[in-house]
């Protein structure tokens, strides 16, 4: 995992968090990479039943799949069920757009998308 994914990662889970709390949710916590090898995402519940882990893969994905999983793992933790689920996971989006919408902003040009010269 690159540094530059680690802190949007970290950023990502600081902000989900701060809003599943104000919403009164249970706030699990997050980490990168799944020990399971080749899948997108785990949830692992606390023996108390009360919070969890969710780990989300960041490698080789865009980064807004990996923040749509850590909103399900949110949903799932709390075990929410229609319509409440639909309703706390717009909410979640609502506040994660923002961020996801931010941190593409903040990139520098691409290598693909810098003019190259030409010389013969």
């Amino acid at each position: 995992m690159s540094s530059s994914s680690t802190t949007k990662f970290t950023a990502a889970a600081r902000i989900l968090a701060q809003r599943s709390a104000e919403l009164d949710l249970v706030v699990p916590g997050f980490r990168s990479p799944p020990r399971i090898v080749g899948v997108n995402r785990t949830i692992r519940r606390s023996r108390d039943s009360e919070g969890g882990v969710v780990a989300v893969r960041l490698s080789d994905r865009p980064f807004t799949a990996a923040v749509g999983d850590m909103i399900e793992g949110v949903i799932c933790i709390n075990r929410l069920e229609p319509p409440e689920a639909d309703r706390i996971r717009t909410q979640l989006w609502r506040t994660m757009l923002q961020f996801t919408v931010e941190v593409a902003n903040s990139r520098g040009p691409s290598a693909h998308n810098t003019p190259t010269t030409r010389v013969a």
